[in-house]
């Protein structure tokens, strides 16, 4: 049963669906279940810290989040919309609204342009980007999307982005921009908050988000699942507080697959398969957890309530396995949660 697609499915009522946070933001309800005691508590996130287990380690993915999405023209006059993706050896990986191919220029403001290099067979494009004629790298093109881009809100929140989203799809400690996503999680704490998480344990890593987290599981049996890739970065001071941790709590799906990934790869990074730059490690993160491949390091969890059939709804059911996890998200409709990226939470413990 756990192995079939279709037992991750679920009905969600669309009013359920949030489009925006709450405000204060500890005001967002928080389902706290305790494994070991199989008992869950509904409280908010204004009690969230008298919950965290003693002596655990707290991990944080300060990724922050581009303006990646922008809209220009074909040189025939027709809109598009881009949606960057990430960057490659060979240019940069793009979803586009509308169709092209290969050698069509894309125009959009500041004298932006881009080049159609390829197209793959998932519907993402290979394309280089040109500012005034001169092809541009990363860092240049990083500099362009914040100026014109906007917030590449999920294709879920039915509503254009607007000034708002600027500051609330974006965690108050976010720091290495990078990510399509927002890590959803760490969207409900405060600056107040952040002063009492640095009182405790805890540690950075960074996972730069992609658009495959939106994406659904498409095999029928999840087993065959295969895993976007993601990069992540490990300073060597949270690589040791990692190493040394007896427990550890993630702040979201995205800080536990990237310990979850390096627990498994320690051996690999003696050997070079990680890159090491001033003790940081830094590699592609593509690991798929599901109730038959569980968390190793991470003991604890707080993450938000997950799309059906989603790779993420599968990540909370390797902690709890698929039945709880079914039965906690027919609680959480029934006493009106608020789900996906700017809804209510879930802690683990």
């Amino acid at each position: 049963m756990e192995e079939n697609l279709s037992s991750y499915d679920y009905i969600l009522p669309s009013h359920l669906i949030a489009t925006k946070p709450l405000y204060p933001k500890h005001s967002a309800k928080l389902l706290v279940y305790n494994k070991s005691k199989d008992s869950i508590i509904h409280t908010t996130f204004k009690e969230f810290f008298n919950f965290i287990p003693k002596d655990c380690l707290i991990v944080l993915n300060d990724t922050k989040v581009l303006k990646a999405r922008i809209y220009g023209a074909k040189e025939s006059g027709a809109k598009i919309e881009l949606l960057y993706h990430k960057a490659l050896d060979n240019g940069f990986l793009v979803q586009i609204k509308g169709r092209v191919k290969i050698d069509d220029i894309l125009i959009f403001p500041n004298d932006l342009k881009c080049k159609i290099l390829s197209l793959l067979d998932n519907g993402l494009r290979i394309v280089e980007f040109y500012q005034f004629d001169k092809k541009i790298n990363k860092i240049e093109l990083f500099k362009i999307l914040e100026s014109i881009g906007h917030i590449p809100l999920p294709p879920y929140i039915k509503r254009s982005d607007n000034q708002n989203d600027v500051m609330d799809y974006q965690s108050v400690f976010a720091l290495n921009l990078g990510s399509i996503a927002a890590p959803t999680a760490s969207l409900h704490f405060s600056d107040d908050d952040m002063q009492k998480i640095k009182s405790l344990n805890h540690c950075f890593v960074t996972l730069h988000i992609g658009a495959g987290t939106f994406f659904g599981v498409e095999s029928s049996n999840i087993k065959e699942h295969k895993m976007h890739k993601e990069s992540f970065f490990i300073s060597q001071d949270s690589k040791n507080k990692i190493d040394n941790a007896n427990k550890i709590l993630c702040i979201g799906t995205t800080a536990t697959r990237c310990i979850e990934h390096y627990a498994r790869s320690k051996t690999a990074y003696n050997s070079n398969k990680f890159q090491s730059q001033n003790g940081t490690l830094s590699g592609e993160c593509d690991i798929f957890l599901n109730p038959f491949n569980k968390p190793i390091k991470t003991d604890y969890l707080l993450t938000n309530f997950h799309l059906p059939k989603s790779s993420l709804i599968m990540l909370v059911a390797s902690f709890i396995g698929l039945n709880k996890t079914k039965e906690i998200y027919e609680i959480a409709k029934k006493l009106e949660y608020r789900f996906y990226s700017y809804g209510d939470g879930m802690l683990i413990i």
